[in-house]
This record gives structure tokens, sequence and C-alpha cells, in this order.
């Protein structure tokens, strides 16, 4: 009886303070709701200070002390003559701005795309150089489209672009890259892709053998080719074909305007090719790894990372916290029947 009257004391506890952070996340979680989304942030981060911590922590561990003392003072005298040397010239080498976008299939990282993009272009001079570092499969034209464009503003500018691909460039993907004056990638890497693909289900003979009508009417011949529930003619499925020719097109002109000495109708089948071969057909300019390329460049040129992160909400901050807080009180909540129960 002992402790069938502890326990229904703890459950009562337990369920009044579960009420009680329920009311008061509610409470929160609705202010949020009508409060305006909080803007993102620029972050600017300094790779070469990146670069330069990773070498002084290898060398201390690796190096004697005396090493060390000349490798210090052998630093010093180049970093003085570099600045001499910049000042009798007055050619100091460019600032090289890092980029990073990874695409999704509606290609919603374009909208930090763009933030990214205009803050550079804010302060970058034609000595400058943007590297992106690339990775997408594709997706929607308009989305990749835009992507696109965004990169097209760094080049109108005169700014030296290099798109880089560790992993894959296909389809949309590869719109983007092409756009650059050089394009690297790895010999691995998915390159191509210069397609266009649509797929949907029909779900109208299930309907008919259930006896389900479906109706659709429009303004208009083509304002709906195929459809999923309604009855395809070939005249809709002929309509849907030339509309994907015609984006075809579009994209082997965009791509032959960006890298003209490439065969266009060779590479243009929607086939893609790993890096080596993608090199052989002229799709990229060198086999070449983001971070070899970055390594190439430290400690001649300030490299900076570029990233437009967007705040989370209060709603989303609480929601993480309360996740937590409930985790812990599940241990404790477990480990405190465990105790009634021995």
């Amino acid at each position: 009886m002992a402790f069938l009257y502890e326990y229904g004391l703890f459950i009562a506890k337990t369920a009044t303070l579960v009420i009680a952070i329920l009311v008061a996340v509610g409470g929160i979680v609705a202010i949020a709701a009508r409060q305006k989304q909080d803007k993102g942030q620029l972050e600017f981060r300094s790779l070469s200070d990146h670069y330069e911590d990773i070498t002084e922590h290898a060398n201390h561990l690796l190096l004697s002390k005396d090493e060390i003392k000349k490798l210090q003072k052998d630093k010093k005298k180049a970093a003085k003559a570099k600045e001499k040397a910049a000042k009798d010239q007055q050619d100091t080498p460019g600032r090289l701005f890092v980029i990073d976008f990874e695409g999704s299939m509606d290609a919603h990282e374009v909208a930090s795309l763009r933030e990214e993009i205009t803050a550079i272009l804010c302060i970058a001079t034609e000595k400058d150089e943007v590297l992106v570092r690339l990775e997408s499969g594709g997706g929607v034209v308009h989305g990749y489209g835009l992507a696109a464009s965004q990169l097209q503003r760094i080049r109108d500018k005169g700014i030296k672009l290099t798109v880089s691909v560790d992993k894959v460039a296909a389809s949309g993907g590869y719109m983007m890259a092409c756009v650059a004056d050089t394009v690297l990638a790895a010999k691995f890497a998915i390159i191509g892709s210069i397609g266009v693909i649509a797929q949907l289900p029909n779900f109208n003979k299930l309907l008919k053998k259930n006896d389900i009508d479906f109706e659709q009417h429009t303004a208009g011949e083509f304002k709906r080719t195929l459809t999923v529930f309604g009855e395809n003619t070939e005249t809709a499925r002929q309509k849907f074909r030339e509309e994907l020719e015609d984006v075809h097109g579009m994209f082997k002109q965009y791509v032959a305007e960006h890298r003209p000495t490439l065969d266009i109708d060779k590479v243009a089948t929607g086939e893609y090719w790993y890096g080596i071969r993608a090199k052989d057909l002229g799709l990229v300019d060198e086999l070449c790894t983001s971070d070899d390329y970055l390594l190439a460049a430290h400690p001649e040129r300030q490299i900076y990372a570029v990233k437009y992160a967007q705040k989370k909400s209060l709603a989303e901050r609480v929601g993480v916290a309360t996740a937590a807080a409930v985790e812990k009180g599940s241990i404790r909540l477990l480990s405190k029947m465990q105790s009634l129960l021995r």
C-alpha cells in the first residue's frame, strides 16, 4: 500500500508539472506566431585564419622548440617582404570569397544565395574572385534558372567566378556550373544530365472502375495538358512533349552560350559523366577538388567564407529547448519508476 501511495503521488506531481509546461509553451508559441519572422544575418568567416590555426597546431605537435622559433622568424621575414613588395608594386592579390550551395529539388536555397552574392558584390573588386562549392542533382526549372542568374550577376560585374564540384552537378546543377569562368570537378564527381524530365501518375481507370466521375473545367485549349485524374488524350500528350522539348532547347542554348566550345548535341542527351570523362568532353576545365584549390590559394590570398544564415524563430528555439527538457524529464521519470519498483 505504501508503494502504491508513493507511486500515485509521484504520477500526480508529474502530470501537474507536464500540464504546467504545456500551458507555458502554448502561450509562448502563440506569442511567437504573432511575431514577424526574424531576418537572417550574413556571416564572414576567415578561412585563411582557419588554415593558419591548423598549420600552427600541427607544427607545435611535430616540431621542436628550436624549429618552431626558426619557422616563426622565417614567417615574419616573409610577411615583411610581401608587405614591402605590395607597397612598391601597389598590386596586392585579390581576395577569394567562398560560397557553399547545396541545392534541393525546389532550389529554395537560392534565397540565401542571392543574399550572399549581393553582399559580395557590395565590397568586391575586379581583382577578387568568387568560388562556389556546388552540390546539386538538379530540380525545378524556374528555381535553378534563378540560381544560375544569381551567379551570372558575379560575371556581369567583371569578377572571376569559379565553380567547384566535389560530388555532383547534374541537370539544374550543371545549368549553374556552366556560368562560371572555370569549372572544377573531382575525378569521380557526377557531371552533366543536360535534359528535362516530367512524370505523373494517372488514376482515371481506377476512378472509372469505382464509378467515380472527375470534372475539370478550363478556359484555353492548353490551360491543362496532362492530368492526374482525368482521361489523357494523345493531343494533350503531344503538347506536353512539345513543352518539354522547348525547355530542353532553352537549356541546350543556355549551356552552349556559356561554353561555346562544347559539342552541345553530343552532351545534351540527358546522360551524365564522371569528372574524368566530363573533362574530355569539355564539360569541366580542371580535375581538382575544392580543398586543393583553396590550399593552393593560401597563403597568398585572403580567403573568406560567406554564409547567409536564417535566424530561428522564437517558436523553433522554444521547441528545441522543450524537446531537450522533455528528453531529460523522461529519463528522470524512468529512473524514478525503476527505483520504486525495486
